[in-house]
């Protein structure tokens, strides 16, 4: 008898995407002639830029041929990538890395979801509260949250951002935590997290022989030049983090799957008999065993988003899309809602008026105005009273759904 894994069973039943995009079709049955605006789960829409394009099409004319032919490549990416993201992302910030520190994958999500896997099931999690789900679910998935009881996991920190705090979690002084997951700028706040805050929290790491992993995902997106774009730009930040990036929303890459990790190799975890352990030796057994690498192709591309046409190329993207968000900000604020972010990131947090519940608006703004949000609650119980909305729409559509959202608010 093949038994089951009991911790996928402590999982909550759904997705929080595939709750929306589930009540968004209901609605398009009922309503099938009506135009709706996804304002809500976060896909680019902008086509890929020119330099990638012509890098994917050069490394597939290559691999058209006997000699440019490329297969299996190595579990940890090819050199001409780590090189050129070494070169353009942390030697400009300062940050001297080795080439073997740096382990491309194909795309944050999935090794912000694996890297747990490393890590002794009993170690306590602390988590951003709201947060990015799969956080949650992947800690779940190996029984290290306990069981859920009402809005939250018996065996996990939840650290509220709430804008009595300006989403800065405050660090506990209860029970020490081992693993801290960390995201900015934040998704789905929001916001961002100055040199001084993250210190904090590196300082913490150290003082208890915690485990930062640090998604940012985002940093592209940051304008101002006192927020950190790496969590090594912290003293003591090599010793305690690993750091995740994705080309997803800095360069399109939604659809062609590349990112990369970074795991020091100054950075240790313990066995119970108190023997240190190498975090960039078990990534790599890791990534050897259960990962073929990012394909040829698509670190091609990756490496292309690095050559100046491709850096002046994918910076007009990410304008674009900071664009759309300052319009839904000043939108939104004219029609009277009290929104957060949109400034550094591509999310915009807003607060639900009269009180109403997060799916409660989420559904009266889809019915009344056929625009679609992303209810706060399905990022943690902190996130209730809130909806996220992403600027990744085009600019025409974001103006309608602003159109929209007014006429209805005004009906």
């Amino acid at each position: 008898m093949a038994l089951v894994n009991v911790h996928f069973l402590n999982l909550q039943k759904n997705y929080l995407f595939t709750d929306v995009a589930k009540k968004v079709n209901v609605f398009k049955v009922l309503h099938p002639k009506a135009d709706v605006i996804s304002l809500g789960i976060g896909d680019v829409t902008q086509p890929l830029c020119p330099a990638v394009v012509e890098a994917m099409h050069k490394a597939v004319d290559e691999m058209a041929t006997k000699e440019g032919f490329h297969g299996y490549g190595p579990e940890q990416g090819y050199e001409f990538l780590r090189e050129a993201i070494l070169k353009n992302d942390f030697l400009p910030r300062g940050i001297h890395l080795d080439v073997d520190e740096i382990f491309i994958n194909d795309g944050a999500k999935s090794d912000t979801g694996n890297f747990q896997e490393i890590l002794h099931w009993d170690n306590f999690i602390g988590v951003t509260d709201p947060v990015y789900p799969v956080y949650i679910d992947s800690n779940v998935m190996i029984g290290r949250c306990g069981t859920f009881a009402g809005d939250k996991y018996s065996y996990v920190a939840y650290l509220p951002c709430t804008a009595e705090n300006g989403f800065m979690p405050e660090i506990p002084e209860n029970r020490p935590m081992q693993v801290i997951y960390l995201c900015y700028p934040n998704n789905p706040t929001g916001a961002v997290i100055t040199k001084q805050e993250l210190q904090k929290w590196v300082n913490y790491a150290l003082k208890n022989d915690a485990l930062i992993l640090y998604d940012a995902a985002y940093q592209a997106y940051i304008r101002h030049p006192e927020i950190p774009r790496s969590i090594y730009e912290i003293r003591g930040a090599r010793k305690c983090a690993v750091e995740f990036r994705s080309y997803s929303k800095t360069a399109g890459f939604t659809g062609v799957r590349c990112g990369y990790t970074v795991v020091p190799k100054s950075l240790t975890v313990s066995t119970f008999a108190g023997e240190r352990i190498s975090v960039n030796e078990l990534w790599n057994r890791r990534q050897s065993t259960k990962f073929n690498g990012a394909s040829y192709i698509s670190q091609r591309a990756a490496e292309a988003i690095y050559t100046p046409e491709g850096q002046h190329q994918t910076q007009e993207t990410i304008d674009y899309y900071l664009e759309g968000a300052r319009m839904m900000l000043d939108s939104l604020r004219r029609l009277g809602y009290k929104v957060y972010g949109g400034e550094n990131a591509p999310y915009i947090w807003m607060k639900t008026p009269g009180g109403s519940g997060s799916w409660q608006f989420f559904e009266e703004l889809l019915y009344g105005a056929q625009v679609v949000c992303t209810p706060g609650m399905g990022f943690g119980p902190s996130g209730e009273g809130y909806v996220r909305f992403t600027s990744f729409s085009p600019h025409e559509k974001i103006e309608e759904a602003m159109r929209r959202m007014e006429a209805w608010q005004n009906h």
